[in-house]
């Protein structure tokens, strides 16, 4: 009987050892195959990247093995929502990263709620997500479409400037557009149209025309501004020829393979959440160098994006000691943590990341297959007043 209570007490021991060493479950909900396929690649790459970083290669958080789940919801809500909850449920994930689409990261939300566990929203943008549509257990390392709006307001708005909107017809679009507006309006430029199109759309001839029409008998400078995730329409309204009209064409940063429709822009102005050789420290500095020997290509727009999110989990988890939910909640809240981008803080109101933007200038390099975002000047969070859009 002695024997026996000595081997339950071993064994009770061994089984507490287990549990304090198991895997570090992170699931990476993203949209491998579809229309975002290419954002969703980076993000990826990214997360693994950072984890290498932050764990200074060992895979390891608070003597816990990082393993990376990944599962592809092809950017649609209704299999983002499934596999989120298999990640939760049967893969049993400590936290969930993703996903690639705004209307598939607004589907999965309230699964996040339902299991009461972490989603940290990356790199889907939509301000619903942060806004309205939130509850306490999402954060987001990504940026939101208030970020993007105000950072683009700000670049090209000024009084005598008459601007005209182009966006995708969901979540994304709208919400950024929204956002713009607000934004535009107190840099004392003026929106006089907005057009949204089908996420589908090839053909841009009708909305572009639409769109040349508000703008073309105003006085002053007039600019076409355009939100877009996926191919960006800004090479066929160049073949347009907007500029019969005296407009200008303006719009966000973007991931390398489209910087290359920007080349025939020079000159022009907008603002992008990241561009390889802006941020100036030694995380970024890490990343491109490795990006480059490891792909023979810099990182691009959404790496950066996986890898602030590996940065935030691991911060997390060394500040919690921990991965019951509550605690990590609690340790999240108002952390501040390194990314390539300099330093992100996570709001504890909303849980959105603050973070730099920066406004940039299209410069030609022609050595280089894609326009160089040159830096005009880095925005930085107490430079930006992002709204707080949610009801807790």
């Amino acid at each position: 009987m002695i024997g026996q209570k000595i081997l339950l007490a071993s064994a009770v021991a061994m089984a507490c050892g287990a549990a304090q060493a198991d895997d570090l479950k992170v699931a990476l909900i993203y949209g491998k195959t579809g229309p975002l396929e290419a954002y969703a690649k980076q993000t990826e790459t990214g997360l693994r990247m950072g984890f290498e970083y932050a764990t200074k290669n060992s895979m390891t958080v608070d003597g816990r093995k990082i393993v990376i789940i990944t599962k592809d919801d092809q950017g649609k809500p209704d299999l983002s929502k499934a596999a989120l909850a298999e990640a939760y449920q049967d893969d049993n994930a400590d936290i969930a990263i993703g996903t690639t689409s705004s209307a598939a990261a607004l589907a999965d939300l309230p699964v996040a709620e339902e299991n009461k566990k972490i989603l940290i929203v990356e790199p889907a943008v939509a301000d619903q997500i942060t806004g309205e549509k939130w509850n306490r257990y999402i954060f987001r390392t990504a940026r939101n479409s208030s970020q993007d709006a105000i950072a683009n307001a700000v670049a090209i708005g000024k009084p005598g400037v008459t601007v005209a909107t182009l966006a995708q017809d969901y979540a994304f679009g709208r919400d950024g557009v929204a956002a713009f507006k607000e934004a535009l309006a107190k840099t004392g430029a003026t929106l006089a149209a907005e057009e949204y199109v089908p996420t589908s759309t090839t053909d841009f001839t009708a909305a572009g025309q639409r769109l040349f029409d508000a703008l073309k008998d105003k006085p002053g400078k007039k600019i076409i501004w355009v939100i877009w995730a996926g191919p960006s329409p800004m090479a066929k309204l160049q073949d347009m020829d907007p500029k019969r009209y005296g407009i200008e064409l303006s719009t966000g940063g973007n991931i390398l393979p489209a910087l290359a429709d920007y080349k025939r822009l020079p000159g022009m102005e907008g603002a992008t959440y990241y561009y390889y050789g802006i941020p100036k420290n030694p995380i970024n500095d890490w990343l491109v160098t490795e990006h480059q020997k490891r792909f023979g290509a810099p990182p691009d727009f959404f790496t950066a994006g996986g890898f602030a999110a590996a940065m935030a989990v691991v911060t997390a988890v060394e500040t919690a000691k921990s991965t019951d939910t509550e605690k990590l909640i609690a340790a999240m809240e108002g952390v501040s943590f390194d990314t390539p981008k300099g330093k992100m803080v996570f709001r504890k109101e909303d849980h959105q990341a603050l973070q730099s933007m920066y406004h940039f200038k299209v410069k030609v390099d022609p050595n280089l297959a894609w326009a160089v975002n040159e830096p005009v000047r880095e925005l930085k969070i107490e430079d930006m007043t992002i709204p707080i859009k949610n009801k807790r």
